[in-house]
């Protein structure tokens, strides 16, 4: 079953940058051009939602909350999708997933929680605080 390792997570203060990186799993060498790829969030106590989301034709999406801010790009040699964070937040502290939807339809431009290819990875946890 198709899963992701997050990864570059850590602790930053606000206004800090950080690059999260979202690489298939050692047992599913799957190209992920061939899917859409998005990033998730989970703050503590509260639902998880999208972030960004990149189509298979490059084509980037975001939440208001991310627009300006994160840059969501694919790196075809390493066959990662990397989500760079600027301007961090308190608020953006929580933990990060990545996760495969359908290369087509409605689930990468509206970042869908749901509807998910494959199951969720361990996240990587970011926290900004002074």
């Amino acid at each position: 079953q198709l899963q992701f390792v997050e990864s570059g997570g850590g602790l930053v203060q606000p206004g800090g940058s950080l690059t999260l990186s979202c690489a298939a799993s050692e047992f599913h060498m799957d190209d992920l051009d061939e899917y859409s790829i998005s990033w998730f969030r989970q703050a503590p106590g509260k639902a998880t939602e999208g972030v960004a989301c990149i189509g298979t034709d490059r084509t980037q999406y975001y939440k208001e909350f991310a627009e300006g801010r994160f840059t969501i790009s694919r790196d075809k040699a390493k066959n990662t999708v990397n989500l760079q964070m600027n301007s961090l937040k308190p608020e953006d502290t929580g933990i990060y997933y990545c996760a495969a939807g359908p290369g087509v339809g409605m689930w990468c431009p509206s970042i869908r929680v749901a509807g998910i290819i494959g199951s969720w990875g361990q996240g990587t946890q970011v926290t900004v605080s002074s």
